[in-house]
């Protein structure tokens, strides 16, 4: 099926015994069992069941087989935001005294977040995900996870994952990567060696900011060594599905950074129309950066456009185009600032994936607690404006841009 037909038919969804195409929202915390003994079961998974929200819910593993079959795994986890399944997934691994390798192109949060696993006994070192000699250079006994995102937030790099996958499984190391910005329509890193995909889906896949959620897929193709992995031990009877399983039951059910059912259902009918959504967002990005490519005083990074470093790794790893993101650099913050309150149609908006244009300063704002190296790194500068495209009709944007330019 092509992406669209299997986006709403692959997997199974609805209620049998009522007949509704859309799985019901079971809003309830708990749920009763016939017996004590099918109780003991449930909670030594020994049965299939649910027993309270904070460990499944039928809304919810209707949104996690969704998401696993978009994303071609095995299992999906999901979690109550993009940073709670963030971190859900590298701690699964990776525990005091261990190192994560992670690339600087990141999205600020997940900065902050890697300084806080500091605090954990977790040291993460930074490279270039583009510079694979640097990472291998980077690896030592104590790595336990390499860390990039498809597409970097905000400096739009495009990973090479099967050169970066091949890197990892030499040394023994799962690659984890976040699809957020690109989302399957464009790549699935699974398909490229990648062995556990998170996203974000408050952003694309939920399509609307109506809810705040996060998904963990899992490939099932890493073979987990446990001396390296110790606390994979006790899983590895669950063959492919032990990194899934290890989650489910300790950090995940312990920690409770659990979605909820309401929001598992508005990522639903998200969902349905993500193909949709994206093809017109990517066109609607292609052809706003190549129009602001031909203002003199702009420069524009786009991975569609020949002059981006990442056009040819774009042009092997992505498809059906190069996403709907762009970064505009206009010379200043004042103009920066100036332009952004000139704009009638984008929204100043901290998020990304919406049906409607946003904006955001990111060296001021998503990236306020990088030091000034980080932001370097990143491709954060304080003239920098990221544009997340919407479905908008680009006629109508082109000509917000242009008069928000000339008036700054």
């Amino acid at each position: 099926m092509g992406f669209n037909t299997a986006l709403l038919h692959q997997s199974a969804e609805g209620d049998v015994q009522t007949g509704a195409t859309l799985t019901p929202i079971y809003q309830s915390s708990a749920f009763y069992q016939p017996s004590a003994e099918q109780h003991e079961k449930l909670f030594h998974n020994k049965a299939n069941g649910f027993s309270y929200t904070r460990i499944n819910n039928p809304t919810i593993v209707a949104f996690e087989q969704r998401m696993t079959a978009l994303e071609k795994g095995i299992a999906s986890v999901a979690c109550a935001s993009g940073m709670a399944a963030l971190t859900n997934a590298l701690l699964n691994i990776a525990g005091a005294g261990d190192e994560i390798i992670a690339s600087t192109s990141l999205y600020g949060g997940t900065i902050d977040l890697f300084h806080d696993l500091e605090t954990f006994g977790i040291h993460t070192i930074f490279v270039e995900s583009s510079n694979l000699e640097q990472i291998e250079d980077s690896i030592t006994e104590k790595t336990r996870v390499i860390f990039a995102e498809t597409i970097g937030n905000p400096k739009l790099d495009v990973t090479d994952i099967p050169a970066l996958a091949d890197l990892a499984h030499r040394h023994g190391l799962p690659l984890i990567m976040d699809n957020t910005v690109a989302t399957a329509y464009l790549v699935r890193p699974i398909e490229f060696g990648a062995d556990v995909v998170i996203n974000s889906t408050s952003k694309y896949i939920n399509g609307n900011s109506d809810a705040i959620s996060g998904v963990i897929t899992d490939s099932g193709n890493f073979n987990w060594d446990v001396e390296k992995y110790p606390g994979m031990k006790e899983y590895k009877k669950f063959g492919k599905f032990a990194y899934t399983a290890k989650l489910r039951n300790g950090l995940f059910r312990n920690t409770g950074a659990c979605i909820a059912p309401q929001t598992a259902f508005y990522n639903l009918l998200g969902m349905e129309t993500l193909g949709l959504r994206m093809e017109r967002a990517c066109s609607n990005a292609a052809k706003l950066a190549e129009y602001l490519d031909g203002i003199e005083g702009i420069s524009v990074n786009y991975p569609g456009l020949p002059s981006s470093k990442w056009h040819n790794v774009a042009d092997r790893i992505l498809k059906n185009g190069y996403g709907a993101i762009l970064t505009i650099r206009v010379g200043s913050k004042e103009r920066a600032f100036s332009i952004m309150n000139a704009l009638k149609i984008p929204m100043i908006v901290s998020n990304i994936g919406d049906t409607k244009t946003l904006i955001v300063h990111p060296e001021s704002t998503l990236s306020a607690h990088s030091t000034e190296q980080e932001k370097q790194d990143a491709c954060v500068f304080d003239d920098l404006i990221r544009v997340s495209l919407g479905i908008e009709d680009i006629e109508d944007l082109i000509e917000d841009f242009a008069a928000a330019i000339k008036a700054s």
